[in-house]
């Protein structure tokens, strides 16, 4: 089991504007001290959509032609959860990993939408 929490981050420019925007989902393993907690974090580049305030809701990220999920969705977190899996890591690292989340992106969005993914744990 695991509990999570959604993260947003900038740098603020000396006009005040946002610039290098991140959302970051960490999951935390539970009992707490079983293993190290999981960072999936999406920064934001060309094609793709971090919040930073409107029109996007809080947790929203993206692609801005393609798919999608809120970090804040119980169903997008286990899909993230089960892509990271697959993708190699291990539950029970004592030490924090941190993976990029766009490569997972697409393949959790499609599991969470009944397309191909794999079967959780």
């Amino acid at each position: 089991m695991y509990l999570w929490t959604v993260r947003h981050s900038h740098r603020v420019l000396d006009s005040g504007r946002s610039a290098d925007c991140r959302q970051t989902l960490t999951l935390y393993p539970q009992p707490a001290g079983t293993g190290g907690s999981l960072q999936i974090v999406f920064a934001s580049g060309p094609g793709q959509y971090v919040p930073g305030g409107a029109p996007f809701g809080s947790g929203d990220v993206g692609f801005t032609q393609g798919a999608d999920l809120n970090l804040h969705e119980p169903g997008a977190v286990r899909a993230l959860l089960d892509m990271a899996l697959t993708h190699g890591w291990q539950p029970g690292e004592q030490r924090t990993v941190e993976l990029d989340g766009w490569p997972l992106l697409e393949a959790a969005a499609s599991a969470r939408t009944g397309g191909a993914g794999p079967a959780g744990p």
